[in-house]
């Protein structure tokens, strides 16, 4: 597992498990599931804000996790439904989904932005081996169709089952699905790597005496 891939799972692994773990341990206590949500929501938001601040910057995927959080938050308040909690993570998905797609038919594919994020000391090295190898341009446009489609289908997927499942199953079925959907990608990521990668070239054979 490469330092980028191990950085987008320690991050997945805080932004996914807080808001969960925040609310299931305030509706073990009695909290109504729309107070239970939105801490969980604020919990989340904080440390995204005090990631932006250690690091001095927002990087495109926070900044879109942040605008989303901000939109469920939003219209929780507004509307009094806590469901409006779980879409937001459909509105997630499918805003960074259509960010994956756009960016892979015109501009820089989404894929490249995210590996610099997560890897930041080589964001510079990345970026010039994209603009001079015509072959990593291929792969990220590929990598970000493909991402592009997968979120966009758990995003469908998560809207239908929200409006059909009780609100506490789909809190923990929510992250459950962005988990696989992930590990679904990140393990078609590594097997497309693996297979294009440039392989060395032979030795030559050693003349003979």
């Amino acid at each position: 597992m490469n330092n980028g891939t191990a950085a987008m799972m320690r991050s997945l692994a805080w932004d996914l498990g807080l808001p969960v773990v925040t609310y299931y341990a305030l509706h073990a206590l009695g909290a109504s599931d729309t107070s239970a949500l939105l801490a969980g929501t604020l919990a989340a938001g904080v440390r995204l804000g005090w990631v932006a601040l250690r690091a001095r910057t927002l990087s495109p995927f926070s900044a879109v996790m942040a605008a989303v959080f901000g939109v469920g938050l939003v219209f929780t308040l507004l509307t009094g439904d806590p469901r409006w909690m779980l879409i937001k993570h459909s509105i997630m998905s499918a805003a960074i989904g259509l960010v994956f797609l756009g960016t892979a038919l015109s501009g820089r594919p989404f894929t490249l932005a995210a590996q610099q994020s997560f890897q930041p000391k080589r964001a510079e090295e990345l970026s010039h081996a994209y603009a001079t190898n015509p072959h990593m341009r291929h792969g990220h446009r590929v990598a970000s169709v493909v991402w592009g489609a997968g979120l966009l289908t758990e995003a469908l997927l998560r809207a239908v089952l929200v409006y059909t499942l009780p609100i506490d199953v789909m809190v923990g079925l929510s992250t459950a699905l962005t988990v696989v959907t992930f590990g679904a990608l990140m393990a078609w990521n590594a097997r497309y790597i693996a297979k294009h990668r440039p392989q060395p070239a032979p030795e030559p054979a050693l003349a003979a005496a």
